[in-house]
């Protein structure tokens, strides 16, 4: 019996803190993208560098679990593996250092490329690495932050002021 599949008493769901913590992490990209299409344009600056850091941050955070995850195991980690720990690392850290020099459509477009990565590289480098309610909250996990970072990067393109 493949491991990943549930077992007799398992929730067929994810756990409800588990939902928290995927989608509670989505929650600042969605209120800032809210924030940039329908509040005055006072608040756009601010607005806008928020949803950024964040979106670099959750980059760097998923970076640095995707890197813990492979310490944990036999024989260390493989080369796809270390390769999209680092492709998540160098989106994030990227897109700070764009979002700081006042690129803000670069910025977005590296964390858009970050997270659709994250949906092609999370199935090559670890493929069936988790529980199945754990992989149920993964593909909604990325599309939100793609969506929303889109959002934001048409945003900026329709922008009169950046």
């Amino acid at each position: 019996m493949d491991s990943r599949e549930r077992r007799r008493g398992e929730p067929a769901g994810s756990p409800r803190i588990d939902r928290l913590f995927a989608y509670g992490a989505m929650l600042p990209l969605i209120a800032g993208a809210l924030v940039l299409w329908f509040a005055p344009e006072a608040q756009s600056f601010l607005a806008l560098n928020l949803t950024l850091f964040w979106g670099a941050s959750v980059l760097l955070f998923i970076a640095g679990v995707r890197r813990g995850a492979s310490l944990s195991q036999t024989g260390g980690a493989a080369i796809a593996e270390l390769v999209a720990m680092l492709g998540l690392f160098l989106a994030g850290v990227a897109s700070l250092v764009a979002t700081i020099w006042a690129f803000p459509l670069v910025a977005a477009l590296l964390q858009i490329a970050g997270f659709a990565g994250l949906a092609i590289l999370d199935r090559v480098a670890a493929p069936n690495d988790g529980p199945l309610p754990v992989e149920r909250l993964r593909s909604l996990q990325i599309c939100v932050p793609v969506a929303v970072l889109a959002a934001v990067a048409i945003w900026i393109w329709r922008s009169p002021f950046l």
